[in-house]
């Protein structure tokens, strides 16, 4: 089982940017998947981004893409979303999770969020226009 607690949330203005990390302990793997979702007030969760650790490997969602970016760090078990040109629409409780890999990020189950099996507690980002 691997643990993931994430962190840097906040509250932000329209155009910002903000960096939360996602610290993972327990039965980790190199090979494993990370991804980023979030969960908007009275909205589902959806997905936001993804990193395969063996290779580095990304994917976005559309409405991210260009604006955030998701990094890796194996040495210290981290993954990051670096947000920038924040928008109020951004704002959601962003959590991280995790999955077995490696296997190709464009996998439509990588979007879902019934296809992880470790989530963290989330951390609150809220956007002021």
């Amino acid at each position: 089982q691997v643990q993931l607690v994430e962190s840097g949330g906040g509250l932000v203005q329209a155009g910002d940017s903000l960096r939360l990390s996602c610290a993972a302990s327990g039965r980790i793997f190199s090979s494993r998947i990370m991804a980023w979702f979030r969960q908007a007030p009275g909205k589902e969760r959806e997905f936001v981004a993804v990193i395969s650790l063996s290779d580095s490997n990304t994917n976005y969602s559309d409405f991210v893409k260009g604006r955030f970016t998701i990094s890796g760090d194996n040495a210290r078990n981290t993954v990051s979303l670096q947000m920038n040109s924040l928008k109020p629409e951004d704002t959601a409780i962003y959590y991280c999770a995790s999955t077995w890999g490696p296997r190709p990020l464009t996998q439509p189950a990588l979007r879902d969020v019934t296809e992880y099996g470790s989530w963290g507690q989330g951390t609150q980002v809220t956007v002021s226009s």
